[in-house]
């Protein structure tokens, strides 16, 4: 037997209910009434779920989404400078994707949010163009309906009265500078303004960031080096970090990388509790899932919700991983999270389950089933990838396993 099939095979001896795996009476349940559907809770942020976001809205409308705002490059670290604030387009692309685009009006709003000015395009020209928004002539403003087309505007006329005179606007999110908006007329808080767009574009489901402060992120690597800032971490706009990351932590600044402690807010608290399923989801290993665990309190959360939690690993190639087995993730992940609950927190209060597709899944580092088994969770091994989703996963057979463990 050959190490792969030997493996295999170990996941399908501890296999847990697959044989419910996708439940029918449940999803027929839940397609029928979305609006009365499950409290799934994911921990995310940038674009890996966004295809999923769309999937889940088919079953329920009462999806929670934390999202890292730690985003430091491109646009984002832009806006950041200028206004001390957190990261806003993950938050912006999460609500979109989330959002009904059968309401009237709604794909109007989509593409105006997905629009970005030109990198190559004079100043002056897009200070027009924004001009141009914020009268409502601009074809993607004056096709937006009442009552969104009349916030937008004004949201454009704030953001041109404080966007200070240095501030490039080449690359620049429209909807990034909505939201920016928004948050600095609510006080620099960003939950108004979330609330405010989600009704408004019929989100079905919540947004949340982990954090309102504006935090950054920094790596820690191998080779004893610090790297400051998420979009250094990532490997999209810069080089992959040059030595494997260890570990992940907060700083005031982009500059400083002295650790620095942060407490989550009580709301976000009350909705891990109060969650019916945990997901720990696939999408960048340190910036999107790892860092969101970092607030004081989450930890703890975790281990008071009654409810499965569920570890998505990624497949294919992520930059901060590199070549960590399934297991060796796991690992990483329980000793985050009993960093704010205690070392000896068996595992099942924390994660009950690790989701993986032992056939058609490719994990670089393998997935190790017999060291998951030692760490004390169970393994479902599922069908979670097509031939057109591959090497992915394919968002219409996760959804309907995660909405079947609730």
């Amino acid at each position: 037997m050959s190490d792969r099939t030997h493996e295999q095979h170990a996941l399908r001896v501890h296999i847990a209910r697959r044989a419910t795996l996708p439940d029918p009476v449940k999803l027929a349940r839940y397609e029928k009434s979305p609006e009365l559907g499950p409290r799934v809770l994911f921990f995310s942020g940038g674009s890996a779920l966004r295809g999923l976001s769309r999937e889940i809205i088919r079953y329920t409308y009462n999806s929670i989404h934390i999202i890292t705002p730690f985003d430091s490059g491109g646009s984002s670290a832009k806006l950041r400078t200028a206004f001390d604030m957190p990261a806003i387009g993950d938050v912006r692309n999460r609500l979109m994707a989330l959002a009904d685009q059968s309401l009237h009006g709604n794909p109007e709003i989509f593409a105006l949010f997905a629009h970005r000015f030109p990198l190559d395009a004079p100043q002056e020209e897009l200070l027009h163009e924004l001009a141009r928004m914020q009268r409502g002539e601009h074809p993607l403003v004056a096709g937006v309906p009442d009552p969104m087309h009349h916030i937008i505007r004004h949201y454009l006329s704030t953001f041109l009265r404080r966007m200070p005179d240095t501030f490039d606007l080449r690359g620049a999110s429209i909807g990034n500078l909505v939201l920016t908006a928004g948050y600095l007329e609510n006080n620099r808080q960003m939950s108004p303004v979330i609330y405010i767009f989600s009704k408004l574009v019929q989100v079905r489901g919540e947004v949340h960031p982990v954090l309102n402060g504006s935090l950054h992120l920094a790596a820690r690597l191998a080779n004893g080096e610090t790297l400051l800032g998420q979009h250094r971490i990532t490997g999209k706009e810069t080089p992959p970090p040059a030595s494997p990351i260890t570990g992940v932590h907060l700083t005031a600044t982009p500059e400083d990388p002295t650790p620095i402690a942060a407490s989550a807010p009580d709301n976000i608290l009350a909705l891990i509790r109060d969650a019916e399923l945990i997901c720990y989801p696939m999408g960048s290993f340190y910036s999107s899932l790892m860092a969101n665990l970092l607030p004081q309190g989450i930890g703890r959360a975790i281990l008071d919700a009654e409810c499965p939690k569920i570890f998505i690993p990624n497949m294919g190639n992520d930059p901060e991983s590199r070549t960590l087995s399934v297991a060796e993730e796991t690992r990483r992940l329980l000793t985050e999270l009993r960093r704010d609950t205690a070392p000896d927190t068996p595992a099942d209060r924390l994660l009950n389950l690790v989701l993986v597709d032992g056939h058609a899944g490719q994990y670089p580092g393998g997935i190790d089933a017999q060291s998951l088994e030692h760490l004390g969770v169970r393994v479902v091994d599922a069908p979670l990838v097509t031939t057109a989703s591959a090497p992915l996963i394919a968002p219409e057979r996760l959804a309907p396993l995660l909405l079947s463990l609730t």
